[in-house]
């Protein structure tokens, strides 16, 4: 896995010409954090409230307040997750992806 990634970013508000595609370093994941690889992120109301600063934001910052990806790492005292498990989240912490008939078991 690469240590970089490429987000969505803003640094003030306005219309979608405020966005742009950056490359960032990523550190690795610290006590109780994971590190994702995001497979599908979801862009809503919420995200878009943000970045023309109806909903006020300290800056820059991002879009993307929900996605799926997999776990790559964890860091020090995280129990709940393993690298390679599925996980969902939108506006808060990850959580384990329910199993359906189609999916592979994680791990």
């Amino acid at each position: 896995m690469t240590n970089k990634a490429r987000v969505v970013k803003f640094a003030a508000t306005g219309g979608p010409q405020v966005l742009a595609l950056e490359t960032i370093d990523l550190a690795d994941p610290g006590p109780g954090e994971v590190q994702l690889r995001q497979h599908a992120i979801g862009i809503n109301y919420q995200d878009c409230y943000h970045r023309s600063g109806f909903y006020p934001l300290p800056l820059p910052s991002g879009v993307g307040t929900e996605a799926a990806g997999v776990v790559e790492k964890i860091g020090a005292g995280v129990a709940d997750f393993k690298p390679g498990a599925r996980v969902v989240y939108s506006s808060g912490a990850p959580a384990p992806m329910p199993i359906c008939a189609t999916c592979p078991p994680t791990v």
